[in-house]
């Protein structure tokens, strides 16, 4: 398909056929873009303006807008925030998971986004139009070397978020059951949960600094006034553990039935050392059959040069002294 329309466009315009379908599509996504642009919203701020209302109280003012973003990027919120408020509190949780708390997360996230996307869409184009342009390139080879590097530039925040979400979970995975052990101490030494947790997040900040952030997360909404089963669910949810989201649940069930913590977290923390116990068992269990392939490229290629080679040279040897 793609040989034949390249074709197609070489017929119709010349060599440049394809560069000029593309430039010309570019220049029509512009030009509707144009209409969106004008048709926008109109500010809030400028309807009670135009109304005469030149003077608003701060508190009608936060209402209407967030002024505590960056006052940049709000210009251009519409752009650089979803539509949706399933996907934004989607992507907020991802951002969340993976360590990026600030106001402007989703924001700088998608343009992130747009800026690498064009930019190495731009410095593609530049490439092919220095080194590769030429009659004989192919639409493939247009395609490959100025779309293909838009589209990595697209999708390297996304890799980058997953792969962060993925170490952080791991982090906290393997932190938390010595995170429980030392709670429980903390616990049955007299002091209380919020106590406790306070404690663990400081003395945890070096081995495990994103465990750390979340205790110190639930330990500052505690002391604001949060209540605390829903700080609890909030952690769940922020750190997509299931471990985590298990603790949540062992904690909110002692409150709610009135049993002791420490009790409930004595046994909870030996769950805990049990499953990591059974989790080092299984990534040991696992590693055998990982190192085969690995055993059977490094080592038999080498066993067989030593065992054969000679018989080869041997017959080689003969070959040539019969001739």
């Amino acid at each position: 398909m793609f040989d034949t329309l390249n074709t197609m466009l070489v017929d119709m315009f010349g060599p440049t056929g394809p560069l000029m379908a593309i430039v010309g599509l570019a220049l029509v996504l512009i030009l509707a873009s144009i209409p969106l642009l004008l048709g926008q919203k109109p500010d809030p701020m400028d309807k009670l303006a135009k109304s005469g209302r030149t003077k608003i109280d701060s508190e009608t003012k936060a209402i209407l807008r967030d002024t505590r973003r960056n006052a940049k990027l709000n210009r251009y919120a519409q752009y650089l925030e979803p539509k949706s408020e399933e996907e934004l509190g989607a992507v907020r949780l991802k951002l969340l998971q993976a360590g990026y708390r600030s106001r402007d997360s989703v924001r700088l996230y998608y343009l992130s986004q747009m800026v690498l996307g064009l930019g190495l869409l731009g410095a593609g184009m530049i490439y092919y139009f220095v080194a590769i342009d030429g009659p004989d390139a192919t639409l493939q080879q247009q395609m490959m070397y100025m779309v293909g590097p838009g589209a990595i530039g697209y999708m390297a925040p996304k890799y980058w978020i997953k792969k962060r979400v993925e170490e952080r979970k791991q982090q906290i995975e393997d932190g938390f059951p010595d995170a429980l052990d030392m709670m429980l101490v903390c616990v049955e030494a007299g002091q209380s949960l919020d106590q406790s947790i306070v404690r663990v997040g400081s003395e945890l900040r070096a081995s495990y600094p994103a465990l750390a952030d979340e205790f110190d997360i639930i330990s500052h909404e505690m002391k604001a006034g949060k209540d605390k089963s829903v700080v609890l669910n909030d952690m769940g949810e922020r750190c997509g553990v299931q471990d985590v989201a298990s603790f949540v649940t062992v904690l909110n069930q002692a409150a709610s039935f009135g049993t002791s913590i420490a009790d409930a977290l004595r046994v909870f923390s030996s769950e805990m050392r049990d499953k990591r116990v059974m989790r080092a068992e299984e990534k040991a269990n696992k590693l055998p059959t990982k190192m085969t392939l690995t055993t059977m490229m490094f080592t038999v290629p080498p066993l067989l040069i030593i065992l054969v080679g000679p018989s080869i040279v041997s017959i080689s040897e003969l070959g040539s002294m019969g001739n």
